[in-house]
């Protein structure tokens, strides 16, 4: 499986780990973000990929930033600590 088929079925899980923590339906969602509850569901279950605009109706809906439902890149955090660090200890 593919780094973005990974990522895919990750903010598909999000969405619904969120939707449900909100503790409301895929109706609501789709009600709530002006979109189809049938979108909603194939979004949830991987069967299609949301349009930007799609993505910020849902988490406007939701009231979550866009970033809970994408996985961090752990290795870029990770780069990114140990240039800064390297950084901090040439100035101190």
């Amino acid at each position: 499986m593919s780094s973005i088929e990974e990522q895919e079925k990750h903010f598909a899980a999000r969405l619904r780990e969120e939707r449900k923590r909100a503790n409301i339906s895929q109706l609501d969602l789709a009600y709530k973000a002006k979109v189809s509850q049938n979108l909603v569901n194939f979004i949830e279950t991987g069967k299609r990929i949301p349009t930007l605009h799609t993505i910020l109706k849902i988490c406007d809906a939701l009231q979550i930033n866009p970033a809970v439902l994408f996985r961090e890149p752990d290795g870029d955090r990770e780069e990114a600590r140990k240039a800064m660090t390297e950084l901090i200890n040439r100035y101190f």
